[in-house]
């Protein structure tokens, strides 16, 4: 008996026939669901694909069947709409990482930016005094006072979108007077840079000391430094919190209470060690001042007629300030990820064979990208030490590319067959170390990977088949897969075939189902390598 076409099945569903698109379903879900397979190497996420494809043939059926002659099949349309839901999702997936990213750029600042810090700062003012009002208050509340789009928006009569044109405009011409004087820096650097260093938060004491001196008609100076971040001991922090105890003593007590005080921050100024780099303190440090000063005024109305307890006052400001100083959860957030950092470095040099030659392209963001995730097994290590190999492997895949194409335009488009011939192509000369870990191969060796051509330039092998790269060079431009789904897709099929059996065609939410399914040495091996990378997914 004949099958009956896609179309009409489609038509015979819009006229309530439920068993028809059922039917639609059971011939094309594994077209829908391999192809997202495919891309994102994620049996559920594939799923959640392949469900949201045929949500969304439901949700246009009328307008799908309309365009469609009697015999039409559905595959193409089925296969367009996967291939838009991936890339609508990897697209999802980019921008919290870049959310991510910015995130982490707020948090930490390393030695690179530090010294464009130093050539940009002399300047700044200058330049912001260069841009007109409108563009001004853009970047200042943006990156002065960190505010978000819809924020600027609100406060420049401006929709989000041309909050962010209009910022985006003016740090392109701040970015533009800098290079005029000789510093040439991106706008995306020149961002991060004003954002993470323009604005130092004041001395917790200063508030409450101009409010002292407003409403008490005196003078008060303050040495309290605003650029430092003080690191506080445990015997320190119970010496403070001796001392605001004392500070609740009776006035026969003034006297003594003064003389510790002065102690106690003489002490605690001696022990404090400054860090390696200035960490911007928290915007909520200022709005917690701020939300003291009218106490503090009121207290200080009481107090005008006894100089000693206006002396204890701004003892015990002080006290706060070295306090809260060493509580600020942002230094603390830096140095735990700094020693992680550490952590993944000794392991690196502990591991043999995890280095490659392609990781001195690394820079301090990338170790700190790898290690911003959890480091607590064997396969948090292994995962993190991929990401290290496959970002030094992705910035030489950069330099191939340009390289291929001007030998390849050079040669009358011929391919080149030993890949020492792009030695003289690259901006700047390649170890040969790096070279020869890399092949000219047939482009069927990458199926997934169509770079045009018959021939692609590729890893020979991976360090780690279960969590490295694979990348792909060819004339169209180059791509990036893993090593790993080859091995699953020629392994598992058959076990993905027996789960679909025994349970009416869906496919497992979770790999641990499988394991029943896995019936051979070579499909548990490739089970279990699936389960270890799943256990390290965040």
């Amino acid at each position: 008996m004949q099958e009956q076409p896609d179309a009409q099945l489609l038509r015979a569903h819009l006229h309530g026939d439920e068993s028809a698109f059922r039917e639609i379903v059971a011939r094309h879900a594994d077209l829908v669901y391999s192809a997202a397979f495919r891309q994102l190497n994620s049996p559920a996420l594939a799923q959640d694909i392949a469900q949201s494809v045929f949500v969304d043939l439901v949700r246009k059926s009328r307008e799908v069947s309309a365009r469609m002659t009697n015999d039409a099949s559905l595959a193409g349309w089925l296969y367009r709409s996967t291939r838009f839901a991936v890339l609508n999702h990897l697209r999802d997936e980019h921008r919290r990482a870049e959310h991510e990213r910015q995130a982490m750029e707020q948090l930490i600042t390393d030695t690179s930016p530090a010294a464009d810090w130093e050539r940009i700062r002399p300047m700044l003012d200058e330049a912001m005094a260069e841009l007109s009002d409108d563009d001004r208050d853009a970047v200042l509340l943006r990156y002065f006072k960190n505010h978000d789009f819809r924020t600027v928006g609100r406060a420049l009569g401006l929709s989000d979108d041309a909050a962010q044109k209009r910022v985006s405009r003016a740090v392109e011409r701040l970015r533009e007077f800098f290079s005029k004087r000789g510093v040439a820096i991106g706008a995306g650097g020149l961002a991060v840079l004003i954002s993470a260093n323009a604005v130092q938060a004041a001395p917790l004491a200063l508030p409450a000391s101009i409010s002292i001196a407003a409403f008490a008609g005196t003078t008060i100076h303050t040495s309290i430094s605003a650029t430092k971040a003080i690191a506080m001991t445990t015997l320190q922090k119970a010496l403070a919190t001796v001392t605001i105890v004392v500070l609740a003593g009776t006035s026969l007590h003034e006297a003594r209470q003064t003389s510790l005080l002065r102690e106690q921050v003489r002490t605690l100024r001696q022990q404090q060690e400054p860090l390696a780099e200035q960490i911007q303190q928290l915007q909520s440090e200022k709005i917690d001042a701020s939300n003291r000063l009218a106490a503090l005024a009121a207290e200080n109305a009481q107090l005008k007629s006894n100089p000693g307890k206006n002396e204890i006052l701004k003892l015990r400001g002080e006290v706060t300030q070295l306090q809260n100083e060493a509580n600020n959860p942002t230094e603390k957030a830096a140095r735990a990820l700094m020693a992680k950092v550490a952590q993944l470095k000794e392991r690196a040099e502990e591991t043999p064979g995890a280095k490659i030659p392609e990781m001195q392209f690394l820079t301090d963001r990338d170790w700190f990208n790898a290690a911003n995730g959890r480091l607590d097994t064997d396969a948090d290590y292994r995962r993190a030490l991929a990401s290290l190999r496959t970002a030094g492997e992705s910035k030489f895949a950069s330099m191939l590319k340009p390289a291929l194409g001007q030998y390849m335009q050079a040669n009358s488009k011929q391919f080149p067959t030993d890949l020492a011939q792009l030695q003289p192509y690259f901006s700047a000369p390649i170890d040969d170390t790096i070279i020869q870990r890399w092949e000219i191969a047939p482009a069927s060796t990458v199926k997934s990977l169509v770079m045009g051509g018959d021939v692609i330039i590729t890893q020979k092998a991976p360090v780690d088949d279960v969590f490295d790269s694979r990348f792909g060079i060819g004339p169209n431009g180059y791509g990036q897969t893993d090593f790993f789904s080859q091995e699953i897709s020629k392994t598992m099929t058959p076990v993905f075939e027996s789960f679909k059996a025994a349970h009416n065609g869906q496919w497992p939410s979770d790999n641990s189902q499988l394991l029943s399914y896995a019936t051979t040495p070579e499909q548990q091996a490739t089970l279990q390598k699936m389960l270890m990378q799943d256990s390290t997914k965040q």
